[in-house]
């Protein structure tokens, strides 16, 4: 095992409160902080294992590859790989499910919370000292309301779509579901039914030909006015200017959003010029890095890559 060559290509994405010395123990390691595109063909081109988080690996960059055997993403998905390169060259990939649940289910759940109730409003009102100048105990404006009898459309209902949907029972709220693939233990509807009926829109879906710009200016037309809309899946699940342009005309009474087509989000992209409202709120896709999650990644896949190398098949996805 100690003379297995690994790479970790983008360690700065996996947080630098993160112990990497668990691959030191299966092979030889180089870790690289981040990898520019001109430089990752020289960094894969002796290496057996390759870890990424974001970093793209097509066919043009993995031809350069002469004993790459095993790429391991730091994630669920995979987008970023040419699995179909992988396939024909022999080369296995694994990714790690279920790992984030938790950590993506509880930044959505505070999207919405803070939504219904205008939290960073109602913050301001005291950290501005408007509170504080005024003669009522209370302050009670904007108005907000209850989630209990709420309806909760949940888009994809994997284990983080499952998670969303017990906390959203929890405070009440009627859950309805997207999938590709009815389930019995949900109410499982037309994208076009929950898009009509719901209150609340979370999306959890993976990025594939069938979810790319799922939802663009006619299911945003399609909403309730004053919907809450949070995306944790995937930046280009959304037809951006669409989205930028539903907060704009009010259709959207708040956008949370973790995710984004291109990353960092540039100063181009749609969503820049609404990131400042108050009903929105825009995170550096940081939801599914909890301490937690993130070193429950690299457990994983440290035991990816040894089973990989006892012949076993572990979270393969080629």
């Amino acid at each position: 095992m100690e003379k297995i060559k690994i790479a970790i290509l983008d360690a700065a994405t996996l947080g630098e409160d993160i112990d990497l010395s668990g691959f030191d123990s299966i092979g030889k390691t180089a870790v690289y902080s981040l990898s520019p595109r001109e430089t990752i063909a020289e960094r894969i081109g002796d290496t057996d294992v390759c870890v990424i988080n974001k970093v793209k690996l097509d066919a043009e960059v993995l031809k350069h590859s002469k004993a790459l055997k095993l790429i391991c993403v730091a994630a669920t998905g995979y987008d970023n790989i040419d699995t179909e390169y992988c396939r024909q060259n022999g080369i296995a990939v694994c990714n790690v499910a279920g790992y984030s649940a938790n950590s993506v289910s509880q930044l959505t759940l505070a999207m919405v919370l803070s939504a219904s109730v205008n939290l960073n409003v109602f913050r301001e009102s005291v950290a501005s000292g408007r509170y504080s100048s005024g003669n009522v105990q209370n302050i009670l404006t904007p108005v907000y309301h209850e989630l209990a009898g709420k309806t909760w459309g949940i888009i994809g209902y994997g284990g983080i779509g499952k998670k969303v949907s017990e906390a959203a029972r929890a405070l009440g709220c009627k859950v309805i579901v997207n999938k590709r693939t009815p389930v019995e233990d949900a109410e499982c509807v037309s994208l076009g039914e929950l898009l009509e009926r719901s209150d609340i829109i979370t999306v959890h879906v993976p990025l594939n030909d069938s979810t790319k710009r799922m939802i663009g200016e006619n299911e945003f037309s399609a909403m309730k006015d004053g919907v809450i809309v949070v995306n944790v899946a995937r930046g280009a699940v959304f037809d951006e200017e669409a989205a930028a342009k539903a907060v704009e005309s009010g259709k959207i009474g708040f956008l949370g959003c973790d995710v984004y087509s291109t990353e960092p989000m540039p100063k181009e992209h749609p969503f820049y010029r609404i990131k400042e409202r108050e009903n929105v709120c825009l995170t550096p896709h940081m939801a599914w890095g909890a301490f937690e999650a993130r070193e429950r990644c690299m457990n994983e896949i440290c035991e990816n890559i040894r089973v990989y190398y006892k012949g076993g098949s572990r979270n393969r996805i080629v």
